[in-house]
């Protein structure tokens, strides 16, 4: 019995002395840890970004070294938990100030780098698509390029002169009012031709380029054009044109009906048919309003063309004499033809925008359904 008492008696001792030496033990391998690690954060090095996060995440992460010495920080005896305790703030503290600075020399390199172009757009890019009135432009040039016109542009900022003067627009024509045209300048000598303003179509680049050129003349201007209307889902204060003038000898209005036919085929279809109606426009004489066959109903009649089967594209007609004149250009050796068009008008014929608004929006969703077109 005396010796049974005697083993317990010593198993105590052996359990009570054992504890603190194993946290004793436990304490010296953090501590001596410690000072390792200490030693490896100190010599940090990285050679890019990628390779300065993984040293981030194998220190200071939730599952990193310091996180899991923490974890054994627990085991520590109370009395040693102060020594042990500021020496692993001390290395969170070394590997967060070393990596901060390998950031900061990183950010510091990319500064400074010649090989850095700053031209370069941001990455990633977004790669996009033409817009749908671009694509519509680019057709209507190539069709009439193919026929022989030339392609040339003029000045969006443009006088009186060259808008509306040489062009037959007489001194009290609607067009001159503050209403329909954006004035920017009016001239302080009260003529009229020297205002200048926003282009409210493009047949000012007619005028420019007859002034320069001699006949024979054949040529295409596609570009934007302002006015003074109230934006709605058939109106804008600005949108695009495509105007065409052919000026030579024994020109008739025969061979710009043909052109406009040839040009509604290649564009609409083989199918497509065209009637031309009386109109008038200042600048031409006879004038013509050109309708085509609605492609949508085969010209039998729907709601998109009013139940008529036709649907109007765009204006023609014969250039009269006083602009020929007014350019520098013989009205009794050569003649002409002229047309226009709006590209929103065309571009709505053939895909079915019904609303204007849409083209000038920037609405990513609208312009991705014209991904399949470019």
């Amino acid at each position: 019995m005396i010796l049974l008492y005697f083993q317990c008696y010593i198993v105590l001792i052996f359990t009570f002395l054992l504890v603190p030496l194993q946290q004793l033990f436990i304490s010296d391998m953090l501590l001596e840890k410690i000072e390792t690690l200490l030693k490896e954060v100190s010599e940090l090095k990285a050679s890019n970004a990628e390779e300065l996060e993984q040293l981030r995440l194998k220190y200071l992460s939730k599952k990193g070294e310091i996180s899991l010495l923490m974890n054994d920080f627990r085991s520590v005896p109370a009395d040693q938990k102060k020594v042990v305790g500021m020496k692993i703030n001390e290395l969170k503290q070394t590997a967060t100030q070393k990596i901060n600075d390998l950031r900061e020399q990183f950010a510091e390199a990319e500064a400074t780098s010649d090989n850095i172009d700053l031209t370069r757009s941001a990455y990633p890019i977004s790669l996009g698509t033409r817009h749908p009135l671009t694509i519509v432009t680019n057709e209507i040039i190539d069709i009439f390029q193919r026929m022989g016109f030339t392609l040339t542009t003029g000045p969006e900022i443009d006088d009186d002169l060259h808008v509306f003067t040489k062009l037959n627009f007489a001194a009290d024509h609607p067009a001159r009012d503050m209403q329909d045209t954006f004035f920017i300048e009016q001239s302080k000598l009260n003529d009229v031709t020297k205002n200048i303003l926003l282009r409210s179509h493009t047949s000012g680049d007619q005028s420019h380029y007859m002034e320069k050129h001699e006949a024979p003349i054949r040529i295409i201007c596609p570009g934007r054009v302002y006015r003074n209307e109230a934006i709605s889902a058939r109106a804008h204060c600005f949108f695009h044109q495509v105007e065409g003038l052919y000026v030579d000898k024994n020109v008739s209005f025969t061979d710009l009906k043909q052109v406009l036919l040839t040009f509604a085929r290649e564009m609409f279809g083989e199918d497509t048919k065209i009637r031309l109606r009386p109109s008038y426009f200042p600048f031409t004489e006879p004038s013509a309003e050109m309708d085509i066959s609605c492609h949508i109903c085969g010209g039998k009649g729907c709601g998109f063309c009013k139940h008529t089967g036709w649907v109007e594209i765009l204006g023609c007609g014969m250039v009269d004499p006083n602009v020929l004149e007014a350019c520098g250009i013989d009205s009794k050796v050569y003649t002409g033809y002229a047309f226009g068009m709006g590209v929103e008008r065309i571009t709505n014929l053939k895909y079915r925008v019904s609303d204007l608004r849409m083209f000038s929006e920037n609405d990513t969703r609208f312009l991705k359904e014209f991904e399949a077109a470019n």
